[in-house]
């Protein structure tokens, strides 16, 4: 059953004061101007500013038109940076969060929300609302700019009919790679009009799914000291190896993540991965076609690998301190628990505020929604979506993008695609 928004937020106004948010008319009525990413969001966005509002009388909320993904609304915010209209607030994708710092600090167009933090008690306002790896999110340079609002790992969706029928347990696929891909392969075997598997990387609008293809193995993106890439090793290496084999062993589809979410929901896929935001728009596709379950990302160095944490954090713009004041209360709002409570019931991703995961919020929902819940299993193992310093993250994953492309076609091989996406990154990181 699809969560109903309104039977959401009902009750919402009564827990409020939890974040410092039950607070009398502003002194000066405010409009901030809002943008986030992903017009599908504006389902939870909507129904949140306007509790909002009606919590914080003399504020409103104005969104501007979503961008289409993180990748164009940065874009569109660093355009923006130049004309002098940058929005009041705005939900900047995680990989892409350091960049935007780098070029908007210099220049006096994004706020340290260190003082607002200090005035609320420091120290103690994170630890009591994010753990660390959650509030480290927001943080550039040792500063916290942004505050969590969504998160995301890559989790397995299975269709556990055919995993059983390939004999391997659906409650406890294989917890390597190349254990997955040996999977994936039985099942094409058995079934050469189905995809044992579906890891479509290069449909893929960001590094996101590149990203947790180093992370597992215990690799990073780059290496702080040379400040060139750092996957121009073995890892790397066996990264462009794995991607090709789940094409040629597991007939793994080129397609980008609706098209990969149609063919699985038609039952014509293994298992695919995927972010937990896909759970009930897969879970609609599936219906009782197949039993679906989710399996937390495998990882093959089981000490160092990890998984990638996408989404969004949200930063404030503006230097109106009347409108910085509206928007801090704002920024606590939507990372609160009552907020998150919502979020994570309409899109499926992980809680970013910890007091949302209690009996008064998720612990419920979490019961009766396994498939919601896999992502949470994995939070211990949640490492930060790196992002390019001093380069254009943007460009680099397009140009990666296409390389990684030519490497599933077989047009180009591991090792020179490797080659050719380490001189490629580096050059446009100078």
């Amino acid at each position: 059953m699809k969560p109903n928004r309104r039977s959401l937020l009902r009750g919402l106004s009564a827990g409020v004061a939890l974040m410092g948010l039950a607070v009398p008319a502003m002194a000066k009525d405010v409009t901030l101007n809002v943008l986030y990413n992903m017009p599908g969001f504006t389902k939870f966005h909507q129904p949140l500013a306007e509790e909002f509002e009606k919590n914080n009388p003399g504020v409103k909320i104005n969104f501007l038109a979503p961008a289409a993904n993180y990748t164009d609304g940065q874009a569109q915010v660093l355009r923006s940076a130049v004309t002098g209209e940058l929005p009041d607030v705005y939900f900047s994708g995680y990989n892409l969060t350091a960049e935007l710092v780098h070029t908007l600090a210099p220049r006096g167009q994004i706020t340290d929300l260190g003082p607002f933090i200090q005035a609320d008690g420091g120290q103690a306002f994170l630890d009591a609302n994010y753990t660390p790896n959650m509030a480290a999110l927001g943080q550039i340079d040792g500063k916290q700019y942004g505050l969590p609002v969504n998160a995301s790992s890559p989790i397995l969706y299975i269709n556990a009919d055919l995993v059983k029928e390939a004999g391997a347990d659906p409650a406890h696929m294989p917890d390597t790679m190349p254990g997955l891909i040996a999977l994936g392969k039985k099942i094409h075997e058995m079934h050469p009009d189905v995809a044992g598997m579906a890891y479509d990387i290069a449909g893929w609008p960001d590094d996101w799914l590149w990203q947790a293809l180093i992370f597992e193995q215990g690799g990073k993106l780059v290496d702080e000291k040379t400040g060139k890439v750092a996957f121009d090793n073995e890892i790397g290496l066996n990264a462009l190896k794995m991607i090709r084999q789940m094409v040629t062993e597991a007939g793994a589809p080129t397609l980008d993540w609706d098209q990969a979410r149609q063919q699985f929901g038609a039952g014509k896929t293994g298992f695919m991965v995927s972010t937990p935001a896909h759970v009930q728009t897969i879970e609609g596709l599936v219906g009782d076609r197949f039993q679906l379950t989710t399996a937390t990302f495998p990882l093959d160095d089981k000490a160092k690998g990890g998984v990638p944490t996408g989404g969004n954090s949200a930063v404030i713009l503006t230097q109106d301190k009347d409108k910085q004041a509206a928007a801090w209360k704002y920024l606590k709002w939507i990372t609160g628990p009552e907020a998150q409570n919502v979020i994570v019931r309409i899109t499926g991703y992980l809680p970013t505020n910890k007091n949302a995961t209690g009996a008064d919020y998720l612990a419920p929902y979490y019961a009766e929604h396994p498939n919601v819940k896999t992502a949470s299993l994995q939070a211990d193992k949640s490492l930060p979506w790196a992002g390019y310093p001093g380069g254009d993250s943007v460009r680099i994953w397009r140009t990666q993008r296409d390389i990684i492309g030519t490497v599933m076609r077989g047009e180009v091989s591991p090792e020179d695609g490797l080659a050719q996406m380490v001189e490629a990154t580096n050059g446009l990181m100078n």
